[in-house]
């Protein structure tokens, strides 16, 4: 496999080689210091960073790279250049590029026509970085092992709960995402996908329309800021209407498992969709997995430049 686009790319060996090559990275990130030596990585963003940004920028230069960073107005896509043409040139200059961005055909047309490794770094479909990060915090906590387990997500059907389902579906996990009805429910087509995936990998994929049912007994609550960038803001009071039952609150937590833990991608608002008390509290696991968005990065760019992820058979 030569690009990381989607999430549902992965096979579960892929994801099991990222994961662990992403343990070593943690206890040292110069462990393959050599591997980007006198190479460059470009980083092309159109919607702003904290996170992917800094997760990727040092990320290459652990692994002895440069990063080459641009913003949307930096190219010529946005005076008529072709997206494929656009694609061939980064491939002249740089081993590989990660791209956010707003629509997922274009990360796709990256890379259909590039000849380096295009890695998503996110699209209004999916978050696939984030994701490995997520499933590496989830280990970290849980082991290996996670039968008889239930992974929550709660908000808006966006490319995070995307994200979540085709991880989930990947590694055999019993996954909800809990939304609202209507709108603001995941992608009818997404579910079924998830759905397909999990049970090839012995898992199972919920839809759910009550947070009070979807946290019972649940091992992980993870929610997402409710407005999205590229949101309307014509819809902010009428989505966080529908979306205030699914606010992650202490009386949610106190329904979870006693070793539930709250995971959230950030940025967080506070007050709206998760209670400070909770995002601050001991259950809270956020920090560490922001700190794995490094790690695991560093590890999709690691294994795509030496060819090493097979993709899925689907």
């Amino acid at each position: 496999m030569k690009d990381l686009l989607r999430t549902e790319h992965l096979s579960r060996a892929d994801v099991e080689l990222l994961l662990s090559t992403a343990v070593e990275f943690a206890k040292d990130p110069t462990t393959a210091a050599n591997t980007l030596a006198h190479k460059t990585i470009a980083i092309y963003m159109s919607k702003p960073s904290t996170r992917t940004r800094l997760a990727t920028e040092t990320a290459v230069a652990h692994l002895g790279g440069t990063p080459v960073f641009l913003r949307g107005d930096d190219l010529q896509i946005g005076r008529g250049e072709t997206i494929a043409d656009t694609a061939r040139i980064v491939s002249q200059f740089c081993s590989a590029l990660l791209i956010r961005t707003f629509a997922q055909s274009d990360v796709d047309e990256l890379g259909a026509n590039a000849t380096i490794p295009v890695i998503n770094g996110l699209t209004d479909y999916d978050h696939p970085t984030q994701a490995l990060a997520d499933w590496l915090t989830i280990r970290e906590n849980f082991g290996s092992d996670i039968s008889g387990r239930k992974f929550v997500y709660l908000g808006d059907g966006n490319n995070v709960t995307t994200a979540w389902l085709m991880m989930g579906a990947i590694m055999g996990a019993h996954v909800v995402a809990a939304t609202p009805e209507g709108k603001w429910a995941p992608n009818k087509e997404v579910v079924d996908l998830a759905s397909t995936i999990a049970s090839r990998n012995g898992g199972s994929i919920e839809v759910l329309h009550d947070a009070r049912v979807a946290a019972k007994e649940a091992s992980v609550l993870y929610t997402d800021v409710w407005m999205s960038m590229g949101d309307p803001e014509s819809e902010r009071r009428e989505k966080e209407k529908a979306l205030a039952p699914f606010a992650v609150t202490d009386e949610l937590m106190n329904l979870a498992s006693k070793d539930a833990i709250f995971m959230h991608c950030l940025p967080a608002h506070r007050g709206e969709e998760v209670a400070a008390s909770v995002i601050d509290g001991p259950r809270s696991v956020i920090w560490r997995e922001a700190f794995h968005r490094r790690t695991t990065i560093q590890s999709i760019i690691y294994r795509l430049v030496r060819g090493e992820l097979q993709g899925s058979s689907k």
